[in-house]
């Protein structure tokens, strides 16, 4: 499986994932990387099949309409999601990039339309949900905090320990962690009752 994460502008993330044997690859949130999306693509000689979209803020979504003109590829959100859809995901879906599978898990908190990617159980793409040593805001429109809380600790905590933790953003001490790291050293994520939560995430 080709696997990479790319940071040209600002702190947002971008990946692609491929299956090398068939060519066939994905975008995770365009952001501001498609020029260096679109060279990787041609290089390799991908067929850009799916661009998925972690949640509809700007920041995540803007390169998906040039990028799109460029190769055809399907805009995959989650149902709720504002922006352009061709394939409406929901939690539990599952699509395929050759034989890489690749998992739709949703959290909402951060937006009401919040999903992670799980690829072939080892990777998780987690947009604004989570970052390394930090997770996504709630204050928003459409955030919810008792929504992140069952997002972060009824979903994303449950996930083996050793799948590995990529960002929509670079905000943390490196740019990708794992789940028994986050565990371990990310305050968020320290065991609290919801009412404990809500109080935390309401502090200045």
């Amino acid at each position: 499986m080709f696997f990479r994460q790319i940071k040209c502008h600002g702190d947002n993330f971008s990946y692609i994932i491929a299956d090398e044997n068939t060519k066939e690859a994905a975008v995770v949130d365009t952001s501001y990387n498609v020029d260096e999306l679109a060279k990787i693509i041609k290089t390799h000689k991908f067929t850009l099949k799916y661009i998925f979209n972690t949640h509809g803020h700007s920041d995540h979504t803007t390169g998906n309409t040039d990028l799109q003109s460029m190769f055809g590829a399907k805009v995959v959100s989650h149902k709720l999601s504002k922006t352009t859809i061709d394939i409406e995901a929901d939690d539990g879906d599952v699509l395929t990039l050759g034989e890489t599978p690749i998992k739709v898990i949703y959290t909402p908190g951060h937006t009401p339309d919040s999903i992670c990617f799980l690829v072939d159980k080892k990777k998780l793409l987690t947009g604004d949900t989570l970052f390394v040593d930090e997770c996504g805001r709630t204050d928003l429109p459409g955030g919810s905090t008792k929504s992140l809380y069952d997002s972060l600790f009824n979903k994303l905590s449950k996930l083996d320990d050793k799948v590995e933790v990529y960002p929509g953003h670079d905000y943390g001490p490196k740019p990708s962690s794992t789940m028994q790291e986050q565990k371990d050293t990310n305050y968020v994520l320290q065991p609290r009752s919801l009412r404990d939560f809500v109080h935390f995430m309401n502090q200045p």
